[in-house]
C-alpha cells in the first residue's frame, strides 16, 4: 500500500513543529531561511506530490519567478534573460536572475534558493545533462521549464531551438558556395544543442554525397580568446580549409581576429559563419553571417507556458516546443 505523506512526517523528517510546516506551506507566518530550506528538502525527500502541495502554495503567491542561466555576461543569454523579465513583469511578476557558471553545485545551490523563498515557478537553462533534481522540484509544487536543451529521461516542459537545422542550414549555404574543406569551432563539452548542431551540419554533407571530416573539428570552447586558438590550432592541421563554422558569434569574432594575426582575410581567403545572431554581428567588420538564435520568440513561448502552468497547476503530460533558427546572409562569407 502507498503511504500518502502528510505534514506531520515532513515536520517529523524536518525536525520542526508541525505549526511550522503548516506557515511554510500556506505562507501564514515568517519562518527563518533555515527553518523553509529544511521543510522544503523534506518535501522532496518525502516526495510530497504536486497534488497536495499545490492548492496551498498557490492561495499566496509571491508573484517572483526564479530564472538560471549558465553566464548573463553571454550575450545571447543576456538576450533572452532581458526578453523574458519583460514579458513576466508585465503580467505582475518579478525575476530572480542566478548564474550557474555552467557548474552542477552551483545550479543545486540556487535552485534550494529559490525553493526556500518559494518563487511561484522557475525557467532553467540546465548547466548538465542531468536533469533529475529538476524532476524533484517540481514534485514540491512549483513548475519548472528547461530552456535550450533537451534532457534525457525525464518529463518536463522544454522549449528548445531547433539546432539541428541551424547547423544544417550553415553547412547548405556553405556548400552551396562551393566550400567542402570546412572547419568547425565546437564547444569543448558536448551539451544537447551541440549535438543536434553538429548532427545537422554532418547530414547536409551527406545529402551532397559528400563526408563531413570529423578531423576538422576543434574543441576550442566559446569565448573570443578561444577563438583566436581554436582557428590557429584548425589551420595548423588543415591549411585547405576554406571555410569555418563557429559556435557562437564571440567565438566568430576570435577567429576573424585569428585569422587577421595569420595575415588572412575574411572572407576574401576565408569564409566565417557564426551562430547566435547577437547585435554585434550586424556592426562588426565584416558584417557576420550567423545564425540566428530566436530569442524573443523563445521567451515569449517559455513565459507563457510557465504562466500557463502556474494558473493550472496539475502536471498531466510534458509539453515540448521547437522553435526554428533563421540564416542571416551578410559579408563575412562568399564563394570559394
Amino acid at each position: 500500500m502507498i503511504k500518502i505523506v502528510n505534514i506531520r512526517d515532513i515536520a517529523k523528517k524536518a525536525q520542526v513543529s508541525v505549526a511550522t510546516v503548516s506557515h511554510v506551506i500556506n505562507k501564514t507566518r515568517h519562518v527563518s531561511d533555515e527553518l523553509i530550506d529544511r521543510v522544503v528538502k523534506a518535501m522532496m525527500e518525502l516526495d510530497y506530490q504536486p497534488n497536495l502541495l499545490a492548492g496551498s502554495l498557490r492561495r499566496k503567491k509571491s508573484s517572483t519567478i526564479g530564472l538560471i542561466i549558465p553566464d548573463s555576461s553571454n550575450m545571447l543569454f543576456s538576450g533572452v534573460e532581458k526578453n523574458i523579465e519583460d514579458i513576466l513583469f508585465s503580467q505582475n511578476y518579478n525575476v530572480i536572475v542566478c548564474n550557474s557558471a555552467y557548474d552542477i553545485g552551483r545550479e543545486l545551490e540556487h535552485l534550494n534558493t529559490l525553493r526556500s523563498k518559494m518563487v511561484d515557478g522557475v525557467i532553467i537553462v540546465p548547466a548538465t545533462m542531468d536533469g533529475k533534481h529538476l524532476e524533484k522540484f517540481r514534485n514540491i509544487g512549483i513548475p519548472i521549464i528547461i530552456l535550450d536543451r533537451m534532457i534525457p529521461d525525464i518529463n518536463e516542459d522544454t522549449v528548445l531551438v531547433d539546432n539541428y537545422k541551424g547547423g544544417y542550414d550553415a553547412a547548405k549555404y556553405l556548400l552551396s558556395l562551393g566550400h567542402t574543406d570546412v572547419g568547425y569551432i565546437d564547444r569543448i563539452s558536448d551539451h544537447s544543442h551541440s549535438l543536434e548542431r553538429k548532427k545537422g551540419f554532418a547530414k547536409a554533407f551527406e545529402e551532397q554525397g559528400l563526408f563531413f571530416d570529423t578531423n576538422n573539428i576543434v574543441r576550442g570552447g566559446f569565448t573570443f580568446n578561444a577563438g583566436i586558438e581554436a582557428v590557429k590550432k584548425l589551420l595548423e592541421e588543415n591549411s585547405r580549409i576554406t571555410a569555418i563554422f563557429t559556435f557562437n558569434d564571440i567565438n566568430a569574432f576570435g577567429a576573424i581576429r585569428g585569422l587577421a594575426d595569420l595575415g588572412l582575410k575574411v572572407p576574401e581567403d576565408i569564409s566565417v559563419i557564426g551562430y547566435d545572431g547577437t547585435p554585434l554581428s550586424e556592426i562588426y567588420i565584416p558584417r557576420l553571417t550567423t545564425v540566428r538564435y530566436p530569442i524573443i520568440e523563445m521567451a515569449d513561448v517559455v513565459s507563457k507556458l510557465l504562466l500557463k502552468r502556474i494558473a493550472e497547476p496539475v502536471f498531466k503530460k510534458a509539453i515540448k516546443k521547437i522553435i526554428p533558427p533563421e540564416l542571416i546572409i551578410r559579408e563575412s562569407t562568399r564563394s570559394k
